[in-house]
């Protein structure tokens, strides 16, 4: 018995160590983390620490990697605190508002316990691939899953039975609404297309390494996304409502004497 509390201890890194941190992996447009109330821009190669409040604005978009292999992709205007609680390793991260795509790693063939936490909803995950969104009106939380599958609580209203979600099926957890009549969604193939279209935008464009291309790369001076060299688009053929119509063709030149 006296020997359990010094196990436990030795399976909680330390909180200010590297295998205990996320790592950007890529970035784009604006993304910062809050030090001493303080907004400090990331970039690829950095390290967010535990506790640490991560921000994305309008055009923010990064991935985080962690020592396991695990990975956390944050999407514009979202909120997440890393590992809240840093006694418990597998409280990976809190989303305050926003969206989140997780992939937890196995280990091997071993599930790899992670849990994380919406205002509305705890999610258990053992080695999956999922989308949590948090609505900022009324603070649901959605969680599709697209690999594996995840157990889902209540987090205001506990006492029910948790639920389970598995690939293709999604959630809504409502703040006054009990997880029992929350029905779960089997989404369907138009749903999966519209997702996979959406990711693939975020992949093409927010996915851009800052600095990658000179002026108006996101990240880069000019603040915007794409080249700012690019030629003008061409004019708009007659009646199509867009552009200014070629003038008349010039008169046929007078006949000879």
């Amino acid at each position: 018995m006296a020997a359990l509390p010094v196990m436990a201890f030795a399976q909680m890194p330390p909180s200010e160590s590297i295998n205990y941190a996320a790592k950007v992996v890529s970035l784009s447009g604006a993304v910062s983390v809050l030090r001493d109330h303080q907004p400090i821009a990331l970039d690829p190669g950095d390290l967010v620490r535990v506790q640490e409040v991560i921000i994305s604005g309008p055009d923010g978009h990064a991935l985080f990697q962690v020592s396991d292999g695990s990975t956390f992709e944050v999407f514009p205007n979202s909120r997440v605190v890393f590992r809240k609680n840093p006694p418990n390793w597998r409280d990976l991260i809190d989303l305050l508002v926003g969206r989140v795509k997780i992939h937890i790693q196995k280990w091997g063939e071993q599930p790899n316990p992670n849990r994380i936490h919406t205002p509305t909803a705890v999610i258990s995950v053992r080695g999956t691939t999922f989308d949590v969104s948090v609505n900022e009106d009324d603070e649901s939380t959605l969680i599709e899953v697209e690999e594996g599958s995840v157990q889902v609580e209540h987090a205001l209203l506990p006492g029910g039975r948790p639920k389970v979600i598995g690939p293709g099926e999604s959630i809504t957890v409502y703040k006054t609404q009990p997880l029992a009549k929350s029905g779960i969604d089997r989404s369907t193939v138009a749903q999966h297309v519209i997702r996979a279209l959406q990711d693939a935008i975020y992949t093409a464009v927010y996915r851009t390494p800052r600095g990658s291309a000179p002026g108006g790369v996101a990240g880069g001076p000019g603040g915007t996304t794409g080249s700012t060299n690019a030629p003008p688009p061409p004019p708009a053929p007659p009646g199509s409502g867009g552009g200014t119509a070629p003038p008349p063709p010039p008169p046929p030149a007078p006949a000879g004497p």
